[in-house]
Parts: C-alpha cells; sequence; structure tokens
C-alpha cells in the first residue's frame, strides 16, 4: 500500500472511533401507548431512565398492560439507536459490508 492510503486509512479510523464514542454518549427517546411509557437510552443501549405516566392507567390491575407497553418503548428506543448508528457508520463502512 502507499504511504497516501496507509494515512487515510488511518484517518478513517479516528473518524470512526471518533463517531463511535459521540454515539454512544448520545441520548436517546422511545416511547408508547401514547407516551404512557417514555424511556431514556445512551447510545450504548443503557437504559437512564423510564417514566410511566399515572393518569394512563386506571387501577393497579393494568400491570400487563404497562408491562406490554414498556418493552415496547424500550424496543422503540433501541431501534432507533441503532438506526442512528447505521447512519452514523454508513460514512466509513459503505462498500464494506458486514462491519456495522
Amino acid at each position: 500500500m502507499n504511504p497516501g492510503m496507509i494515512k487515510k486509512i488511518q484517518q478513517m479510523q479516528k473518524d470512526m472511533v471518533k463517531a463511535q464514542k459521540q454515539l454512544e454518549e448520545s441520548i436517546f427517546y422511545g416511547s408508547a401507548g401514547g407516551k404512557m411509557v417514555e424511556v431514556e437510552f445512551t447510545g450504548a443501549k443503557v437504559m437512564k431512565k423510564i417514566t410511566i405516566n399515572p393518569d394512563a392507567f386506571e387501577s393497579a390491575e393494568d400491570i400487563e398492560l404497562i408491562e406490554a407497553t414498556i418493552i415496547t418503548a424500550v424496543n422503540d428506543c433501541i431501534k432507533k439507536i441503532d438506526d442512528e448508528t447505521e447512519q452514523t457508520m454508513g460514512q466509513f463502512t459503505s462498500g464494506m459490508p458486514g462491519l456495522f
């Protein structure tokens, strides 16, 4: 490989590490059930907060609904993280399938 190409690859690697770090430090939000349940995650897929709107439920018997809604909100947020990761890291991996 020529020195110019090696330098480009090294710079791309630095840019990828920086982009990944920025993604991991970003905050993402997910919700479900008309915002009955809202969650907050880091880009590293660590849940930081969950908020359940008490006005959305009539009684404690709604536990199954609450549980299902939480699962949906968490999955919504993880999908947003994955989408952002794919979009951000895609600039580095286009033409190199299987990296992300």
